[in-house]
């Protein structure tokens, strides 16, 4: 029983955990505060809940008892003013009365707080890597433990880091805020980034035995839905919206039983998610209503292309060739150039796309990129080109740190191999 109650409780804390840590945030205007208060919450339920039972409200008691103890430490340390007066007052008179005054304003800023958290936890000054694992933690509830598990990391590694952003944050005097108009647009490009790359890690792991990790993708989703009703008016929210519902749709007919990967064209379109297919349609049909034309929405736009297809013979190609030639002008990336080489061959012929492939092959930024040669591989065997096919499958299988991509890639070698001497 106890340890029932326990999962319970842990449950309810991942779900409270982000409002709960933005309300604090706000009140402290310390995010390492606060989510030490939060877990000091977590402690006092795992001691009091057993015996009280779950509370009817469960996200006012923790978010009541965690400013108690906030209180208390001002108090230690002789800090007060009288604003802190005023809520200890309000928070000393009794459990259950601060429960009450909780409830009532508990949710008045309450997504601005998630909001103002989401811009902190990815704001420019941390790196990358510290943005995803704070994210994750703060926002997407997840333990140190998980974390280190979803990136194959070392749980010290991912402590450390998510340590060092903390300290990072109050080090640079970050403040807890929703930025100015003029930042806005970067500030949030920057919370888009990690979102999608925590979702992209889950769609295509970069390391370790799985071809995908669907728990990351869930969370990604989660907070990209969040974001979405907290900035309804930015289109490019709905297009990552939109992009990673539609993605999501294919998560389990991307691998066969055995966990081996599974392209997209052979895939078996009715077992796709018709239900995350639908929502991302409707994503992106409120980005494109709201005027969008960036990265997020046109990449979506080439998602909905193959989502509408109920075959693989019904894609238009020649469409998704034209999106991703506008959004090549837009990012100026290889790796999109690289998108659109497939879509080319798709739409005119292997050759065409080799044209495209070949002139990427001194970009620097693509040096040790696995998929250049593996797709480099796949137009050369469409081409009849087999020995060549196979040297470069080989080279793609050296580069990938995926177990289940480098079996892949070394059977499609095989393959080739077997074809030139026939």
């Amino acid at each position: 029983m106890t340890t029932e109650i326990h999962r319970t409780i842990e449950a309810v804390f991942r779900i409270e955990s982000p409002r709960l840590i933005a309300g604090l945030a706000r009140m402290l205007r310390d995010v390492g505060a606060a989510e030490e208060l939060a877990q000091d919450a977590l402690i006092a339920a795992m001691e009091q809940w057993p015996q009280s039972g779950v509370p009817q409200n469960p996200g006012a008691w923790l978010m009541a008892s965690a400013k108690h103890r906030g209180i208390d430490q001002l108090r230690r340390r002789k800090m007060l003013d009288r604003k802190h007066e005023q809520l200890a007052y309000e928070i000393d008179t009794d459990q259950e009365d601060a429960v009450a005054a909780v409830e009532d304003s508990l949710d008045d800023d309450i997504g601005d707080d998630l909001l103002r958290l989401m811009f902190t936890a990815c704001h420019p000054v941390l790196s990358t890597e510290a943005r995803v694992a704070l994210t994750l933690r703060l926002l997407g509830g997840l333990t140190t433990a998980e974390i280190a598990r979803a990136f194959l990391s070392p749980e010290t590694t991912i402590a450390q880091r998510i340590v060092r952003a903390k300290k990072t944050l109050a080090d640079k005097q970050v403040p807890f805020e929703i930025p100015a108009e003029a930042q806005r647009a970067e500030r949030l490009a920057s919370v888009l980034e990690v979102i999608y790359l925590i979702f992209n890690e889950g769609y295509s792991a970069t390391a370790g035995d799985d071809w995908t990790r669907p728990a990351l993708c869930e969370d990604a989703l989660r907070l990209g839905r969040v974001l979405a009703g907290l900035v309804p008016d930015e289109p490019e929210v709905h297009g990552l919206v939109a992009l990673m519902e539609i993605q999501a749709s294919r998560l389990k007919t991307r691998t066969n039983a055995a966990g081996e990967p599974i392209l997209l064209l052979d895939q078996n379109r009715a077992l796709w998610d018709h239900l995350l297919i639908r929502r991302g349609l409707v994503a992106l049909a409120q980005a494109e209503k709201l005027g969008g034309q960036g990265s997020y929405v046109l990449q979506a736009a080439i998602a909905a292309c193959h989502a509408r297809a109920l075959t693989a013979d019904a894609t238009d190609w020649i469409r998704i060739a034209t999106l991703y030639a506008q959004l090549s002008v837009l990012l100026q990336s290889p790796v999109v150039e690289l998108n659109r080489a497939v879509a080319m061959t798709m739409a005119f012929g292997p050759q065409a796309g080799l044209d495209i492939v070949d002139a990427l092959m001194e970009e620097p930024s693509l040096r040790g990129y696995h998929l250049l040669p593996s797709v480099r591989g796949d137009l050369l065997e469409k081409l009849g080109r087999f020995d060549e096919a196979r040297t470069e499958f080989e080279k793609a299988a050296t580069l990938t740190n995926n177990a289940r991509e480098q079996q892949f890639l070394l059977g499609r070698a095989s393959a080739c191999a077997e074809r030139s001497a026939t």
